[in-house]
């Protein structure tokens, strides 16, 4: 679960996320498990509501992404208000209602649609496993849908938060048994081996392509938006050593609905000792500019409340 950060001038996302996450999830599961969601609902409404009117770097930066947004895509009627901004704030209070829907089983396959026009729900049950790349646009727990409500593939969540084991215990509680958060600060060989064995064993590995890790995590400034802007190069690293195919996922609601867009992406990716630098930068930007496109599809499901292209632009909210 993500908190919405305040001060991102001075701290990483990543610090916020660590300081508040896991306890606002232990907090939140268990005040939807004694008070049930109707209840809870206002009090996350108000809490969000709380961090719109005090979190002045988290209006900005929404209020930046939805220029930008609008501006790459020429569309006015994205242009920010203070109306579509408070908006952009209310999306993600209701993703994580929905997050604790998924974490209690209250979310059954049949409420989400899933866009697959290449199959690949066919290919969860294969002899080795995949990758799937997503995105903090929409909501990314629903992954939960193909890895516990339908095929039962085992789902490897790869986090950069310290707290991984402790985030599967509480999902253990819930009822989770076929996702598994497993950090990734480091890419060392052990942690390659143990993602090679799980990929052999017919798992599947989820990340996140859109956040540049705390500590010493390799990025590459890439075009996002008409804009450049630092994003990871772990997922393509990771394809590009354990050899497997690398799909989206994305997860974005539409008239109180999930659509779950499954997607392939590169069989591959290769390089030589020469140009690997080149060729991760050429599938990152690619990357980014796809996340743009779903960004149209959901224009306020952009969760990322940090200023994400680190610049000092002026955008008033």
């Amino acid at each position: 679960m993500t908190a919405l950060p305040d001060k991102q001038d001075k701290q990483h996302w990543a610090e916020h996320k660590e300081r508040g996450s896991f306890w606002l999830m232990k907090l939140t599961a268990f005040g939807v498990r004694v008070l049930g969601r109707r209840v809870l609902s206002p009090v996350l409404y108000i809490i969000v509501f709380y961090f719109f009117l005090f979190g002045r770097d988290a209006r900005r930066s929404a209020w930046l992404y939805q220029q930008r947004l609008a501006d790459w895509s020429g569309k006015a009627e994205l242009c920010p208000s203070h109306w579509r901004v408070f908006g952009q704030f209310m999306a993600f209070a209701d993703s994580l209602l929905d997050k604790l829907d998924v974490w209690n089983g209250k979310l059954r396959l049949e409420q989400i649609e899933i866009v697959d026009p290449a199959r690949l729900r066919d290919q969860l049950r294969g002899a080795r496993g995949q990758m799937l790349v997503g995105a903090h646009l929409g909501n990314l727990e629903v992954c939960r849908a193909l890895a516990e409500l339908g095929e039962k593939v085992t789902m490897n969540v790869l986090v950069h938060t310290k707290h991984a084991e402790r985030f599967n215990r509480l999902l253990g509680e819930a009822g989770a048994t076929n996702l598994r958060l497993i950090q990734v600060s480091e890419l060392d060989p052990a942690v390659m081996l143990q993602l090679s064995q799980r990929l052999d064993r017919g798992e599947w590995l989820a990340i996140a392509g859109d956040r540049v890790p705390l500590h010493g995590g390799r990025n590459v400034r890439v075009d996002f938006l008409g804009h450049p802007a630092p994003f990871p190069q772990g997922p393509w690293l990771l394809a590009g050593l354990l050899k497997c195919p690398v799909n989206l996922l994305l997860c974005l609601k539409n008239n109180g609905r999930y659509r779950v867009f499954l997607e392939p992406f590169t069989e591959a990716v290769a390089w030589k000792r020469s140009d690997r630098e080149q060729v991760i930068a050429q599938w990152t930007a690619r990357y980014a500019e796809r996340l743009g496109q779903y960004c149209l599809e959901a224009p306020q499901q952009w969760f990322n409340f940090y200023p994400f292209w680190k610049t000092d632009d002026d955008a008033s909210a």
